[in-house]
């Protein structure tokens, strides 16, 4: 296990006596995540505990099958969600990969997004760039009528097969339920390639199902050593012990926090490449936590250049964040900063030192000065960005996300909120079934709005 959780800089907002007083709490969340009981509060949603171990091994080599044979004959993968269904894909290959992934030269085709918006801008854009080029679809939607992704793949759906015709239907990969939806009785209709979004696992807890590693598996990302790294945090996070375990240590301190007042929490990092997986954070504690008048609200950064930017609120501004800072041992790679005869910048005191020694004197000096100025910080150490590594963080922060949800009181593994817009959505666009509360939104609408 190359994770550690480092609480160094914890000392001035969280006692031993915090710590020990949140020992009956961690007890009870984790027999609570771990009873096979049915009636116990979000069982039906827990099948991502023991996923690592119990994944469907004959799905898992078709998902590879299917990977090759669209890097065969594909040029881009159009994958179609939203949520659960696309953030933490795309935060996966762009952890291991690189932000910049669709414009670096490999052997894998280039992976976009859609059906994750309303964009009408955005969406034409990604028509227009397959037009010209082959490529296949993934629509990943349990249902299959969530209102941007079932757009987002009406339209690619007319483009491959006015591009490719029969052939169209070897092109299209559903991700979806089981037995039954929309989408699950297209794709027996025309006979597309399924694979299955699990009944007891939620959209934010789904990346290492099928609903992330198809696309994963495309961009040529090593699935066995992603599934390694999950199975041996799975084993590393069982233990009960709070002070023996670092996931729990990490959820009791971030309940300790909010206990104190610290209602916002920053997740951070010096590697933009991280970016997409503080996208995928927010989402997970977001959509978990956030119920019953509860919750952490989740933020992030990207230091160093969030610092000039975000970092005077954070140091001077109101005392209601803290900060969970993911660093790593090694970058991805590393440049030397050459010496300079005229030295017009005065840069070469830093001559013959490399960009990750100077980024990690800037996490020290950072964590430093905001600790000084009462924003606590947790720091989570990773060895490196590679498939391994993002095994054993995705599984630990889902763990801790949920221990966190369990000792806060709430179902960390429902979203009853989300529904409200939904519903409000259907009736402004005159959805049938939705007369009523159609009328009744658009007659609030002209009041508010004049006044």
């Amino acid at each position: 296990m190359g994770l550690r959780l480092n609480c160094a800089y914890l000392d001035k907002f969280v006692s031993s006596a915090d710590i020990n007083s949140m020992k009956d709490r961690v007890a009870k969340a984790h027999e609570l995540l771990h009873t096979d009981a049915a009636d116990t509060l979000g069982a039906a949603w827990r099948g991502w505990v023991r996923l690592p171990e119990n994944y469907d091994k004959d799905e898992f080599r078709r998902i590879k099958e299917a990977a090759e044979k669209i890097q065969k004959n594909s040029e881009v993968l159009v994958v179609i969600g939203i949520g659960g269904s696309y953030l933490g894909a795309r935060a996966a290959i762009e952890f291991v990969k690189s932000k910049n992934y669709n414009l670096i030269k490999k052997d894998t085709p280039d992976i976009y997004f859609a059906g994750n918006s309303i964009s009408s801008s955005e969406l034409a854009e990604l028509l227009t760039i397959c037009k010209d080029r082959d490529f296949s679809i993934n629509v990943i939607s349990k249902s299959g009528t969530t209102t941007e992704p079932a757009i987002a793949f009406r339209l690619f759906k007319a483009l491959i097969e006015k591009k490719y015709g029969k052939e169209a239907k070897e092109r299209i990969f559903v991700t979806t339920d089981k037995e039954k939806g929309t989408l699950k009785y297209l794709a027996d209709r025309e006979g597309y390639p399924t694979f299955v979004v699990p009944d007891d696992i939620g959209g934010r807890y789904s990346v290492l199902t099928a609903v992330g590693l198809l696309p994963l598996a495309v961009a040529g990302l090593d699935l066995d050593a992603l599934m390694q790294g999950a199975a041996d945090a799975m084993t590393e996070y069982a233990n009960p012990n709070l002070s023996e375990n670092d996931c729990y240590r990490y959820a009791a301190i971030r309940n300790i926090l909010y206990d104190k007042g610290k209602s916002v929490e920053m997740f951070v990092s010096y590697e933009p490449d991280f970016a997409l997986m503080n996208e995928w954070l927010k989402q997970l504690f977001g959509e978990s936590e956030g119920k019953d008048g509860k919750g952490i609200f989740p933020a992030s950064a990207i230091y160093s250049t969030d610092l000039h930017s975000l970092g005077q609120y954070v140091q001077d501004g109101r005392k209601l964040l803290f900060e969970t800072v993911v660093v790593f041992d090694e970058p991805k790679c590393d440049i030397e900063i050459p010496f300079d005869e005229e030295n017009l910048d005065s840069l070469n005191f830093l001559s013959g030192k490399t960009l990750s020694y100077v980024n990690r004197r800037a996490f020290e000096a950072t964590v430093l000065a905001h600790t000084d100025g009462a924003v606590p910080n947790i720091v989570i150490e990773c060895g490196k960005m590679d498939e391994y590594n993002l095994g054993c963080l995705i599984y630990f922060f889902e763990k801790a996300c949920a221990m966190s949800g369990y000792m806060l009181g709430v179902n960390p593994f429902d979203q009853p909120g989300v529904e409200d817009y939904k519903r409000n959505m259907f009736a402004l666009l005159e959805k049938p079934g939705y007369e009523e509360l159609s009328k009744a939104l658009l007659d609030r609408i002209k009041s508010e709005c004049a006044l």
